[in-house]
């Protein structure tokens, strides 16, 4: 059985909301594994003296959990005062 995690990622581009999509899966992709899907949950620009000089998304990114073994719990020693 699989089980699914969410999370929410914003990523940026100067050139357009599609780069800044492939940049934060890109990014995501680095650090977190089995990515099977993202939605974009906002789209925002900014913009200085009337021109748009950053694209903005919100990203929510679906990855399924790893290991179909269970886990266990380390042995934590005890702290010397």
């Amino acid at each position: 059985m699989s089980v699914a995690k969410i999370i929410e990622i914003t990523s940026a581009s100067p050139s357009g909301f599609e780069d800044a999509i492939a940049r934060g899966i890109a990014r995501a992709s680095e650090t977190v594994s089995g990515i099977q899907g993202a939605w974009v949950a906002e789209q925002k620009v900014v913009v200085r003296d009337g021109k748009v000089v950053e694209y903005r998304v919100t990203l929510k990114v679906t990855f399924v959990l790893g290991g179909d073994e269970p886990v266990t719990a380390k042995k934590v020693g005890k702290r010397k005062k």
